[in-house]
Order: structure tokens, then C-alpha cells, then sequence
């Protein structure tokens, strides 16, 4: 199988730093931290109601649900990122207005059964994918919303932005 080592600081723009810093340093299989961190996110959201997981801590934030789907729809995005990088795709890829992709996620909306499902097949895919390539595809890099990237970076970056949104779902809206 090929190496996803811990990617190097000129593998991913510095934005991301603070994802990475989230990965235990003591993780070296990334895919196995990430098939352990999506079954603990999918039990997470199991021990939550529909009424539970529409809770906003302030307003005009996101609820439970739309973390939810804002982790599936970055997840997804990465992945593509991951693929297109990895087959030598050389063009640019495009950023996301996170909050615009949330206001149109219809996540909230949406019973939260099918959303954990959802992210479980998400997270199940992208590893099947990830398993797929071989060390050339892993160590290509591309660029996306104007920084360059390798497709090793980027199941780690995975892992820490989901790590970032749990805590944040831990601290700033009582669950986990």
C-alpha cells in the first residue's frame, strides 16, 4: 500500500496548519485514524434526536445538522481535490464559500438518519479511494483556491477540520 506520511509544512497552504495540528502526533496511518474518527462521529450523531440536532448555540449560527453536512460537503470537496490531483488533472481547482454552501445544503431540513448514513458512505467511499492510489497519484500536487496542495496532505487536513468541528460541536454545543 502507499505512504501517506504526515505531509510537510510546503504540502498544503498555512491556512491549514491549524487542521493538522488537530491530527494526534501519534498517528501514523491516517486512513485508519480516519476510518476510527468517522465511526466516532457516526456514534456521536446516533446518540441525537432530529429536535437535538436542530439546536443553533447563538441564531445566526449553523445547528447540529448543518456542522453535520458542512463536514460531508468539505469532505467531499477534499476528496475531489485528492482524485484530480492524483490523476495529473493539471488546471486550478476553486475554493467554496463555506457559508453559501451551507445556506444551500438543505441540511437542516433534512432527518437526521440520512445524514449520518451519509456521512458513514462519505467517509467509507473516501477511503476506498484513497486505498486506490498508488505512491505517484499520492505524491502529485496540484492547486486549489489559489495555494498548492499534494494529495497526501489532504486525508490529513480531513481529519483535523473534522476534529476542529467536533470540538467545536463539544464546546460550543454540549454534545459528545
Amino acid at each position: 500500500m502507499a505512504d501517506f506520511a504526515r505531509p510537510t509544512a510546503e504540502e498544503f497552504d498555512s491556512y491549514y496548519q491549524t487542521y493538522l495540528d488537530l491530527v494526534p502526533a501519534d498517528v501514523t496511518d491516517i486512513l485508519k485514524h480516519l476510518k476510527k474518527q468517522g465511526l466516532e462521529m457516526l456514534t456521536l450523531m446516533r446518540t441525537l434526536d432530529d429536535s437535538r440536532a436542530e439546536y443553533r448555540y447563538q441564531p445566526e449560527k449553523w445547528s447540529i445538522k448543518e456542522v453535520i453536512g458542512h463536514l460531508i460537503d468539505t469532505e467531499r470537496l477534499f476528496a475531489f481535490r485528492a482524485l484530480w490531483f492524483a490523476r495529473g488533472e493539471p488546471g486550478e481547482q476553486p475554493g467554496m464559500d463555506e457559508n453559501l454552501w451551507g445556506q444551500n445544503s438543505n441540511a437542516h431540513t433534512r432527518e437526521l438518519p440520512t445524514l449520518w448514513r451519509e456521512q458513514h458512505v462519505c467517509r467509507t467511499d473516501h477511503l476506498y479511494l484513497f486505498r486506490s492510489l498508488d505512491q505517484t497519484g499520492i505524491d502529485r500536487a496540484g492547486s486549489a483556491n489559489g495555494s498548492g496542495m499534494t494529495a497526501r496532505a489532504i486525508p490529513w487536513l480531513i481529519a483535523g477540520h473534522e476534529r476542529h468541528h467536533l470540538n467545536v460541536l463539544k464546546e460550543r454545543y454540549g454534545v459528545g
